[in-house]
């Protein structure tokens, strides 16, 4: 079956994160993934632990399925004029340098743009190629507290980075999902052209919906919530005899029929069941009162109870029952690589569920310049004396 990108290549200088994450999910669309490493040393996390007994990154291994690894020096001269080469062949370049950083080699998009106009040159950045903050460093944690993900999450006194890695991962999503839209762009046009993506407005998009109106509205910093949510009352992290559980039933039916199976009945025509504006002034007491039932019960007693009248619910999972929940295995969520050095591995499986052209991303991680030779005789038509003598000189 054939896959909505196939046909496209993609000219990949990213590592860590954020772009990987991109041009995996192109990848997953069908594109061919030709990532540019530094011989001898490759994508940062090649070898970031957790690892396998063969000491691959299991990151890395996630991030770089199915990519074709191509070690190429572009400190040197050389490296840099056959990246420009590679630039004429392929439909799409992603890095994730600081900005400036290609502008410096030489293999910026004012240039590549220029040698191959229909490219489209995609660029993820900590606070993106323009702005005061533009040659600043960044990471995840610093990219979530300037976009303002931190001040919201956590509790009152303790506000706490999201665990994930998100300002990473939305801007490679974002990153991916421009990309498509540029190459349709493409399609109608022939044109191509530059994109630049920052992890701080990635963070910004996704937290600004929910609580940028109490300050655009209001005037007031909002409320770090812990377990709860912003708008939907009830919804909390519950204690139970065994456990703890999330309930939320934010939907004016779902609080019917939570408080009609803990037998309260009596608080259905009560402010602690009006509105979702007038619940806000009792979120707490609304809070005590599911509390005071739920410590009376174990947790599957609870979800068996909520379940059968359709109240969301879910209990606290560990990671390992995450790890083995049926539903994402039903979904081919888990799915195992067999990797040239470490042999099979799990790793997350496609999310894009299509009818026509599904995801696929069955394949291994790259070891590093596992692909130099295929790539460089086929695109550049470079002979095997021709890559032998640039291996010599340190070029790949």
């Amino acid at each position: 079956m054939a896959s909505v990108l196939e046909g496209i290549k993609i000219l990949d200088f990213t590592q860590v994160y954020s772009g990987p994450f991109c041009t995996l999910l192109l990848k997953d669309l069908g594109a061919e993934i030709i990532k540019i490493e530094r011989p001898g040393a490759g994508d940062l996390i090649r070898n970031d632990v957790p690892h396998t007994e063969g000491l691959e990154g299991g990151a890395f291994i996630i991030l770089n399925r199915g990519k074709r690894s191509v070690t190429l020096n572009i400190a040197t001269e050389k490296g840099r004029n056959i990246c420009k080469e590679l630039a004429k062949k392929v439909d799409i370049l992603v890095e994730n340098f600081s900005p400036g950083t290609m502008d410096k080699l030489g293999l910026g998009s004012k240039v590549l743009c220029k040698l191959n106009p229909g490219l489209i040159y995609a660029s993820i950045s900590a606070y993106g190629q323009t702005g005061p903050l533009r040659d600043y460093p960044g990471f995840d944690p610093v990219a979530q507290a300037m976009g303002g993900m931190t001040a919201v999450t956590g509790s009152e006194d303790n506000p706490n980075r999201c665990g994930v890695s998100i300002a990473d991962f939305s801007s490679g999503f974002f990153t991916a999902f421009a990309i498509v839209s540029a190459l349709l762009y493409k399609m109608k046009t022939g044109e191509g052209q530059t994109i630049d993506i920052s992890m701080q407005e990635c963070i910004w998009q996704l937290t600004s919906i929910e609580f940028a109106p109490y300050f655009f509205l209001n005037g007031k910093n909002p409320p770090r919530l812990e377990n709860r949510h912003a708008a939907m009352i009830p919804c909390n992290l519950y204690p139970t005899q065994d456990g703890r559980l999330f309930i939320m039933a934010g939907v004016l039916d779902q609080l019917r029929r939570l408080y009609t199976v803990m037998g309260r009945q009596d608080l259905l025509n009560t402010p602690l069941c009006a509105n979702q504006n007038e619940r806000y002034k009792y979120r707490d007491e609304i809070d005590i009162i599911i509390t005071g039932w739920t410590k009376t019960k174990k947790t599957d007693d609870i979800m068996n109870l909520l379940r059968k009248a359709d109240v969301p619910c879910s209990k606290f999972p560990s990671f390992e029952e995450v790890c083995k929940d049926p539903q994402l295995l039903s979904r081919n969520a888990i799915i195992e690589v067999d990797q040239t050095i470490s042999g099979k591995v799990k790793v997350p499986g496609s999310l894009l569920k299509m009818s026509k052209t599904p995801g696929k991303i069955d394949y291994p991680a790259p070891f590093l310049g596992q692909d130099t030779h295929n790539v460089f005789a086929e695109m550049l038509g470079y002979t095997e004396q021709e890559i032998t003598k640039l291996a010599d000189e340190g070029i790949l």
